[in-house]
């Protein structure tokens, strides 16, 4: 079976900076593989490209272009924030906003958004919410280990179920 929009796909990878020489930021082994569904959006469609077409057994090595991954960093993921909204009872958390530290906040349609304290000030913070890859080239290695069919449960929820997966 090949790699293909809703098809299951569990791999292996390694995530290099730049090429495959580069610093390894991320390696995904046969211990807890990768499991995901193809052509929902949910990965970078250049990473998707690459993999379309491939079996179980082969094994992959490209790149991608800072373009083509997580972009170029902008300006105006920058914020400057009012440092009252880092209080709880009145009181900011000074190891928790402290520079250089990652903060899982909300975006306005209240997702998930990670950004980096940048600076503390008196009255504000600046965050960064750029993804932390943004304006790097990247490399992937890997292999492929198990395609499948995509169940209706997991086609109509749009994620993958069980071993690997999300769990209701």
């Amino acid at each position: 079976m090949k790699v293909e929009k809703n098809k299951v796909v569990t791999m292996t990878y390694t995530l290099h900076l730049n090429d495959e020489q580069g610093e390894v930021i991320q390696k995904v082994d046969e211990s807890k593989p990768f499991v995901q569904m193809f052509g929902v959006g949910a990965l970078l469609p250049a990473f998707e490209n690459n993999l379309t077409g491939l079996e179980e057994g082969d094994t992959f090595g490209f790149a991608l272009a800072a373009e083509e991954g997580y972009g170029d960093p902008s300006d105006e993921a920058i914020l400057k924030l009012e440092k009252n909204i880092f209080e709880v009872e009145d009181v900011v958390d000074t190891e928790m906003v402290a520079v250089g530290k990652m903060i899982t906040m909300q975006d306005n349609n209240g997702n998930p958004i990670d950004g980096k304290v940048l600076a503390v000030e008196d009255d504000s913070v600046i965050m960064d919410f750029n993804h932390p890859l943004a304006g790097e080239s990247l490399y992937f290695s890997g292999s492929i280990l198990n395609v499948r069919d995509a169940s209706e449960e997991e086609l109509s929820h749009g994620h993958v179920h069980g071993a690997g997966g999300h769990h209701h």
